[in-house]
């Protein structure tokens, strides 16, 4: 559970850096249009911040799947980096 625990903490401080806001506002349901700025460019820079900060690759089908914290989460976990 620890591990899990710190993978979402990873993943918030991940979008609140991507979406330039405060931690606190990003809950562990966040989802795709919950705050203004995770519009689609928003998405994008998401997007660009997993494949650098956790070293995966995000191809365009991956892209729509990953719209919200638990999926992106999920994507993790599956993919070896949860």
């Amino acid at each position: 559970m620890q591990e899990s625990l710190s993978q979402l903490e990873n993943v918030r401080t991940l979008l609140a850096e991507a979406l330039q806001v405060p931690l606190d506002n990003v809950r562990p349901d966040l989802r795709f249009g919950d705050l203004p700025q995770w519009d689609s460019m928003g998405h994008m820079e998401i997007m660009m911040n997993l494949e650098t900060q956790m070293g995966i690759e995000v191809n365009a089908d991956t892209i729509s799947t990953l719209i919200s914290i638990p999926a992106i989460c999920d994507y993790l976990a599956k993919n070896g980096k949860g």
